[in-house]
């Protein structure tokens, strides 16, 4: 780390910023002591680093380990610890942390960083350049850059995207990876809507973003296999199944005018803007 970077890391940490952020981070945390400091040190340099005002959002999720005491530990100054009294699902952390967000974009990042911190400003010139709501970080676009992922997991994801294609009609290639920045306003809309708490959650939230008519790009990225994962991905699969067809009924049934908590419904399926990779 160079003088500067570290610098702007310590001013972050020690002092708390006096002007609204412009990138509000929100982290989702399950039982994650092993390499939650890691995960923050990296991602408090490189934002740090970067110049704009920045606040970091942990939203724990009913955690069983240490993990909120490490946080609470650290004392960053600009740095939210969310404590939930139990665990309520991965969509649940991510949704408290982004109705949280006090910034203009708001970025939602893994804790394993399989996705680095260093691809943020690929999706970020998306949206300040290009205008776009929505930014996904992509294992499938062309140009991603892929590295552990099992044969196992590669199937599963090659079915899943055409499942998600056909059966829930969306034009994104990779829903669920664990890295996505909306500008406030489509989190804000998107997140009071969402009404699944559990692994799919991203795939609702996608979801409706085409139906709420938001323009959407998909960016390559380079992605990690993080060791020490506990996902089984047979599992997960089957869940994301039954999510998939939960978030389709739901929205034949007008469950997601029900539970708008911004007071505005979810209009007729339209067509929507989605870009893969770069311009």
């Amino acid at each position: 780390m160079n003088n500067s970077a570290y610098e702007a890391y310590r001013a972050w940490a020690t002092h708390e910023i006096t002007v609204p952020p412009v990138v509000s981070v929100v982290i989702p945390a399950y039982n994650e002591e092993e390499r939650i400091i890691p995960t923050i040190g990296a991602i408090a340099t490189y934002m740090s680093s970067r110049g704009e005002p920045w606040e970091l959002i942990v939203a724990d999720d009913g955690s069983t380990d240490t993990t909120v005491s490490l946080l609470q530990n650290m004392r960053l100054a600009n740095m939210r610890v969310l404590v939930a009294a139990r665990n309520g699902g991965k969509g649940s952390a991510v949704r408290r942390g982004v109705m949280a967000a006090r910034g203009s974009v708001v970025l939602f990042a893994d804790a394993d960083q399989s996705t680095p911190i260093e691809q943020f400003d690929r999706l970020y010139r998306k949206i300040v350049v290009e205008g776009y709501d929505i930014v996904v970080a992509s294992r499938s676009a062309t140009g991603a850059v892929v590295a552990g992922k099992s044969r196992l997991r590669k199937m599963l994801s090659a079915g899943l995207q055409a499942m998600v294609r056909i059966g829930g009609g969306l034009a994104i290639s990779d829903t669920q990876c664990g890295f996505k920045l909306f500008t406030a306003t489509a989190a804000k809309r998107l997140f009071g809507l969402q009404v699944i708490d559990g692994f799919s959650f991203d795939l609702e939230v996608l979801y409706l973003a085409q139906k709420n008519r938001m323009n959407i790009a998909e960016v390559p990225v380079e992605w990690i296999d993080a060791p020490g994962s506990t996902v089984n991905p047979v599992s997960v699969t089957l869940q994301f199944l039954r999510e998939m067809f939960k978030v389709r009924m739901n929205s034949a049934r007008g469950r997601y005018m029900q539970h708008n908590h911004l007071g505005a419904g979810v209009g007729p399926a339209p067509s929507v803007s989605v870009s893969v990779g770069e311009h």
